[in-house]
C-alpha cells in the first residue's frame, strides 16, 4: 500500500485503543472509515470524531456470522472492496486453563478468533475481485494477535490459544495469497503490554455469555495483566503506525517490542532442542516464585 487517498479502511474495535488510533491516521491519509465496534457509546463517540469524512459506523460483535455479514454487505454497497481490513477486536482473559468456564472459551474464541474468521472470510474474496478487474489496485489484511500468540505465559490460557490461532490463521493466509496474487498482502500484529482498554473487556461480554464468580487464578491474572498493560511504555498511537509502517513496506510481522523476540527464540529451541518449555520467569523468578505461592495457597497445596 503506498496510496491512501480516496480507498477505503473496515476496522473493527475501532471505538478504543489500536482501532481508533488506525483509524485517525486512516483519516489524515485521506479514507473513508468503515468504523465496528460492540460498545456503542465508543462507537458514536470515535464516529462523531470523523464526522468530517466519508464513515459508516457499524455496531458489531465480530464472533456473530450474521452481523459480519451484513457488515460485509453494507461496506460493499457504500465503498465497494476494502483497501485495508483491519481485524483487530479482541478481549482478554486468563486464570489456570483447566478453570476457564466453557463460556470463557466461547466468549474469547468467538471474538479473538472468530471474529478475524469473518473478516478474512467475507472480505478477502472481495478484495480478491476488485484486484482481478483492476491490475493498479492494493488491498492489505492486518489482524491483531498478540505476543501471547508467540509465547504460552502461564495463567492465561485461552487468551494464549486464541492468539496462536490468530497468528497460524494469518500466516497461512499470508502464504495463499501469495499463490493467487501479489496485490492483496497481509500482516499480522502481535503487541506486548501497550495500554488499551483490553484488560477491561468484560464490560462488553455477552448476557448470554456471562461469567462466574471469578476463581482466585483468574483475580490474580487480571491483577497482573493490568499492572502489566498501565505500566507500559509505547501507546496505542505508537503501534497504529507501526502498522501503516507496515503495509507500506508490505512487511507480514509487526511487533511492538521486539526484545520481546528472545523469549519467542527460547521457545523455539525448547522445540528443536526437544526439551521441556523454560521457565517464563527464568530472568525475573521473584515474580515466579510470588506467583507460585498465591496459586498454591489458593488450591490448598
Amino acid at each position: 500500500m503506498k496510496d491512501y487517498q480516496g480507498k477505503t479502511a473496515v476496522i473493527t474495535g475501532a471505538g478504543s485503543g489500536f482501532g481508533l488510533e488506525v483509524a485517525r491516521i486512516a483519516a489524515a491519509r485521506g479514507m473513508n472509515l468503515v468504523l465496528c465496534d460492540v460498545q456503542q457509546d465508543a462507537l458514536d463517540k470515535a464516529a462523531s470524531e470523523f464526522a468530517a469524512h466519508p464513515v459508516l459506523a457499524r455496531r458489531v460483535d465480530v464472533a456473530k456470522a450474521d452481523q459480519m455479514e451484513a457488515l460485509a454487505t453494507a461496506v460493499k454497497e457504500r465503498f465497494g472492496a476494502p483497501n485495508v481490513v483491519f481485524n483487530n477486536a479482541g478481549v482478554g482473559s486468563g486464570g489456570l486453563i483447566w478453570e476457564n468456564a466453557l463460556s470463557d472459551w466461547e466468549w474469547v474464541l468467538g471474538v479473538n478468533l472468530m471474529g478475524v474468521v469473518h473478516g478474512v472470510r467475507l472480505f478477502t474474496p472481495m478484495m480478491l475481485e476488485a484486484a482481478g478487474q483492476d491490475p493498479a489496485w492494493q488491498g492489505h489484511i492486518v489482524n491483531t494477535a498478540s505476543m501471547a500468540g508467540m509465547l504460552n505465559p502461564p495463567n492465561m490460557g485461552v487468551y494464549n490459544v486464541s492468539k496462536h490461532a490468530v497468528v497460524s490463521l494469518s500466516e497461512t493466509l499470508y502464504q495463499d495469497l501469495a499463490l493467487v496474487t501479489e496485490q492483496v498482502r497481509a500482516s499480522v500484529l502481535c503487541p506486548f503490554f501497550v495500554p488499551t482498554g483490553i484488560t477491561q473487556s468484560h464490560r462488553n461480554r455477552p448476557g448470554e455469555l456471562g461469567a462466574d464468580k471469578p476463581t482466585k487464578s483468574q483475580v490474580i491474572s487480571q491483577a497482573m495483566t493490568d499492572k502489566a498493560v498501565s505500566s507500559g511504555k509505547l501507546t496505542a498511537a505508537d503501534v497504529a503506525r507501526m502498522v501503516f509502517e507496515a503495509m507500506d513496506e508490505e512487511r507480514f510481522y509487526i511487533f511492538s517490542h521486539p526484545q520481546a523476540l528472545k523469549a519467542v527464540q527460547t521457545r523455539l529451541e525448547d522445540v528443536m532442542q526437544l526439551r521441556n518449555p523454560t521457565d517464563p520467569f527464568e530472568d525475573k523468578p521473584e515474580i515466579g516464585q510470588k506467583l507460585k505461592a498465591s496459586l498454591r495457597a489458593s488450591l490448598g497445596a
